[in-house]
């Protein structure tokens, strides 16, 4: 599976942006797609995920709310709506697949085994 990341930007806080993530490959049924984070000087941090098949979401709590993860079948697309963003939301988006991934370890970057290349999303005034 391979992933392009699209989206990212410039944008004030309580602003909105929509990331998408393109996903070229064979079959998604068995594949969770996830986008995860990294802010400047931190480590890289679980944002949201989907599984393909049934659609069933998470999130991390501090975007809940806040962020909405779909996927588009048709596309072959995910993409994460983010609504009322924060300056501390501003980091490097990267979306993110990986096939048998049980649900406790969705937010585990190591469970993913496709990476896009990232995009930044800045918030600021």
């Amino acid at each position: 599976v391979q992933l392009q990341a699209s989206g990212g930007g410039l944008v004030q806080p309580g602003g909105s942006l929509r990331l998408s993530c393109a996903v070229f490959g064979r079959t998604f049924g068995q594949y969770t797609m996830a986008w995860f984070r990294q802010a400047p000087g931190k480590e890289r941090e679980f944002v949201a995920a989907i599984r393909w098949s049934s659609q069933h979401t998470r999130y991390r709590d501090s975007v809940k709310g806040r962020f909405t993860i779909s996927r588009d079948g048709a596309k072959n697309t995910v993409s994460l709506q983010m609504n009322s963003l924060k300056p501390e939301d501003t980091a490097v988006y990267y979306c993110a697949a990986g096939r048998g991934i049980i649900t406790s370890a969705q937010d585990m970057g190591t469970q993913y085994d496709s990476w896009g290349q990232g995009t930044l999303v800045t918030v600021s005034s």
